[in-house]
């Protein structure tokens, strides 16, 4: 990023040729989405066939993983709209006109827009929600049938799945290069002056998170009785590795281990935590909301609460396909920005500092399902007395 900068500054000429590493990478993580969505979300959807079984583990879960990512992304969204962080900043002149306009639409529009006529139309459209409703009842009807059908199907799309990752890992070995062309463009069009929008943007994030923890986690742990300094030490290893490898994934197997050393039943943790890396990626959703209204107020754009409110929506939904890969939320920007007639050039700007917010957001969301985690424990009268020696909210 810094090289970046400099080689944008000092070689203005050539640097302004080097925007196509950035779009290089962005059409590279465009072709992840639909693979990745159907492959996670029908997998997920099939593998909750048991939930009559699990019966209120399962439902609580679900409640608490939707009520809390929501908050999560109203947070963002009020954020970025009180810092205004993307207002000011001026689109390049040969971007094209057709991109810089939102969609305007009835209710009846939008409704219909949810559903896909066409799946394959879908997603060569880069229509995210149709992909996520079409996954969702694919998965639903693959749970219906029997195993004999059943087990080959989900075993197919877990390899894909695994393929898609590691898709994604490959291309991350880009993402340094893609940063350094994102940034040297960006400063040799825009000048040094861009630099502080992003700024502005990093800490509108930071701050935001920050909120979601005091405003959200902390009366939450209050509330269900955690041991909140016992609970702190036992996840200071995990959410440092989510911090520094910017993966939240990579902290699974220690945050699962410092849960169960709170007293949290095997039973619960092996459910809970995996589901929610699928579910409850607090930190990544409240991301989502917040870039991308980022985007609408780079372009100039103002939408209107009613679109912010649908985005919101859409978020929500889009969201719970997306893993704990190293910056897969760029994935859901790329295709939320498609879908909402958004321009692509301000994410050539977030691209250059992507990696300093996954840091925070990754660790937020291993924070996140580590007191969902609890919780569920809590609720399902499945922790033990280890904790009790600890006075409960301290």
């Amino acid at each position: 990023m810094i090289l970046g900068a400099e080689a944008g500054h000092t070689f203005p000429d050539f640097a302004i040729h080097l925007k196509i590493l950035s779009k290089i990478f962005l059409r590279l993580i465009k072709s992840i989405i639909a693979p990745l969505l159907i492959a996670t979300l029908s997998v997920g959807i099939a593998s909750q066939s048991d939930v009559k079984q699990l019966g209120r583990m399962a439902w609580r879960s679900l409640l608490y993983f939707e009520i809390v990512t929501t908050i999560a992304l109203v947070i963002g969204i009020a954020a970025i709209n009180i810092s205004q962080a993307g207002v000011g900043i001026k689109i390049p002149m040969d971007q094209p006109k057709e991109n810089v306009a939102v969609v305007k639409q009835n209710w009846e529009d939008i409704i219909l827009h949810i559903f896909p006529e066409n799946i394959a139309k879908s997603i060569a459209e880069g229509q995210l929600l149709q992909v996520v409703v079409f996954s969702i009842l694919f998965g639903i009807g693959l749970s219906m049938i029997n195993n004999k059908y059943k087990q080959p199907l989900i075993v197919a799309l877990e390899g894909i799945g695994e393929v898609m990752f590691k898709y994604t890992g490959m291309l991350m070995y880009f993402a340094p290069f893609a940063v350094f062309g994102a940034i040297a463009y960006t400063v040799s069009h825009m000048g040094l002056g861009i630099l502080i929008n992003l700024f502005s943007l990093l800490c509108t994030l930071y701050i935001a998170l920050a909120a979601l923890i005091v405003l959200v986690f902390l009366p939450i742990a209050y509330f269900f009785k955690v041991p909140i300094r016992k609970f702190i030490v036992a996840i200071s290893e995990p959410v440092s590795i989510a911090f520094a490898t910017t993966t939240s994934e990579a902290a699974l197997p220690k945050a699962m281990v410092a849960m169960e050393s709170l007293g949290v039943s095997r039973k619960v943790v092996s459910f809970v935590m995996p589901m929610g890396y699928s579910f409850n990626l607090d930190g990544s959703t409240l991301y989502l909301s917040l870039a991308s209204i980022f985007v609408a107020q780079a372009a100039g754009i103002n939408m209107s609460w009613q679109q912010q409110a649908f985005m919101v929506f859409t978020l929500m939904l889009t969201s719970k396909g997306v893993a704990g890969v190293p910056r897969a939320t760029m994935v859901v920007i790329v295709a939320t920005a498609a879908s909402f007639g958004l321009p692509i050039e301000p994410i050539f700007l977030i691209l250059g500092i992507d990696e300093l917010m996954d840091m925070a957001r990754s660790a937020v969301n291993v924070m996140g399902n580590c007191l969902a985690t609890f919780v569920i424990g809590r609720c399902e009268g499945e922790v033990k007395s280890i904790e009790s020696q600890y006075e409960p909210g301290i």
